[in-house]
């Protein structure tokens, strides 16, 4: 089979560096890639937002599979302009992709058919919302920009001061420009998040094992929120009755109500749950692959990836058995000084063979922002590479990541050494 995969960072590596393994893969192209996947796969020089040239390109290659990898493309059609076509595309179109590209609309849709999420308010103008802020007396409250901010548009504050800043930066400041336009305002809920992925034909599930995203920069998950600093997989909290809940509460009303309006949804739903003493709510919903969770659990699958996104493609999974490695899986995210602020690019990145030589097979390090420049590996993102390490055991898997992390140099290099406490505390 002939693929093409979109995006260009650490998780579009991971899903090429699996599929890459697949006997059934006849030639891997990655769009616009990056120098990591130019190892497992041919990379083209077009945008992932280009979608016009990304469709002229795949038509001519005869491109047999489309894996989406960010949503913004999803968000923006590439999907419905592909199927126009005749183009298989794993990610669902403009309509499924508004479940992550809305906020607003997957709060409105979650309370319809009967998701549990936290209460909300929308707002479209300044002094209304902070007006709002009065009624948390003081405690804390989550702010959200509507649209997609990169990860970046969600704001736990702890008081009014620092909600009324989020506000300020979202719809004065204009900070993640129109995606600010509306924000939502959120109780803010306490417990332990966990990631519940599950692969979608748009009537079956597959799921993927959980695994918990670590958002903030700082260790104690302190300071700003980033794209995420490092994931890990299982995630204890997360038992097999919890599992059957989601599944009943979440994932089984969700697929209902797009199939009640019309959308035939192919690709990966991502839950964002807060969990409790065995009671939980929707945080978000993603309409793609994690990331950095996705690196965190493509290396747990025993099974050919290749088959599953192609018969989710197809509309059709049917008897398709996914089978998973029982070792857990840590992925650290190595990132630029001064992210998720500015930061600068350009920087010598060493040590990344011995990295991978360190782990006797059990480590893989994913690219996420790098370039090469004078034929040597730069930064050339805020989060510059995911290192991703396996063992029997979850202290075996720390071991080795953070051993692999200690081999790979760039100036100003930083990562959190926390990754895990949750689990570890487990």
């Amino acid at each position: 089979m002939r693929v093409l995969i979109v995006g260009s960072g650490g998780r579009e590596h991971a899903l090429a560096w699996k599929l890459a393994q697949s006997p059934g893969l006849e030639k891997l192209y990655c769009a616009p890639g990056n120098p990591g996947i130019s190892r497992v796969a041919e990379c083209v020089d077009i945008a992932a937002d280009d979608i016009a040239n990304l469709k002229k390109w795949a038509l001519q290659e005869k491109i047999e599979l489309t894996i989406v990898g960010p949503e913004a493309p999803l968000v923006l059609g590439l999907t419905d302009h592909f199927q126009a076509d005749g183009l298989k595309v794993f990610g669902p179109d403009s309509r499924g992709a508004r479940l992550e590209g809305s906020k607003v609309w997957a709060k409105e849709k979650m309370k319809q058919w009967g998701i549990p999420s936290p209460a909300f308010a929308v707002f479209d103008n300044f002094d209304r919302a902070r007006s709002h802020l009065s009624r948390f007396y003081g405690g804390p409250v989550v702010i959200k920009a509507d649209g997609l901010a990169a990860g970046k548009g969600v704001t736990v504050a702890s008081g009014p001061s620092e909600a009324e800043q989020a506000l300020y930066d979202i719809m004065i400041e204009q900070k993640f420009g129109e995606a600010g336009n509306r924000v939502v305002i959120e109780n803010c809920l306490s417990g332990e998040e966990v990631s519940v992925l599950a692969v979608t034909d748009g009537k079956k599930l597959a799921f993927l094992p959980s695994s918990q995203d670590h958002k903030a920069i700082g260790e104690g998950d302190k300071g700003p929120n980033t794209g995420g600093m490092g994931a890990y997989s299982p995630a204890p909290i997360y038992s097999g009755e919890l599992a059957r809940r989601t599944e009943e509460q979440v994932f089984r009303p969700l697929l209902k109500g797009f199939n009640d309006l019309g959308i035939d949804f192919r690709g990966v739903i991502y839950a964002g749950l807060m969990v409790s003493k065995e009671e939980f709510n929707v945080l978000e919903f993603n309409v793609r692959f994690g990331d950095p969770e996705a690196q965190a659990l493509i290396p747990r699958m025993q099974s050919d990836l290749l088959p599953l996104l192609a018969a989710a493609a197809a509309g059709d999974l049917g008897g398709l058995q996914v089978e998973w490695k029982n070792d857990p899986a840590v992925c650290v995210v190595m990132a630029s000084k001064g992210y998720p602020g500015s930061y600068e690019k350009g920087i010598l990145i060493e040590g990344i063979e011995q990295a991978e030589q360190s782990g006797a097979g059990k480590v893989a390090v994913f690219h996420a922002g790098t370039a090469v420049k004078n034929e040597c590996l730069v930064t050339a993102g805020g989060r510059v590479l995911g290192v991703t390490a396996w063992d029997s055991d979850l202290p075996g898997a720390l071991d080795r990541v953070y051993y692999a992390c200690d081999q790979i140099k760039f100036e100003g290099a930083y990562f959190r050494r926390d990754i895990a406490h949750r689990a570890l505390q487990h």
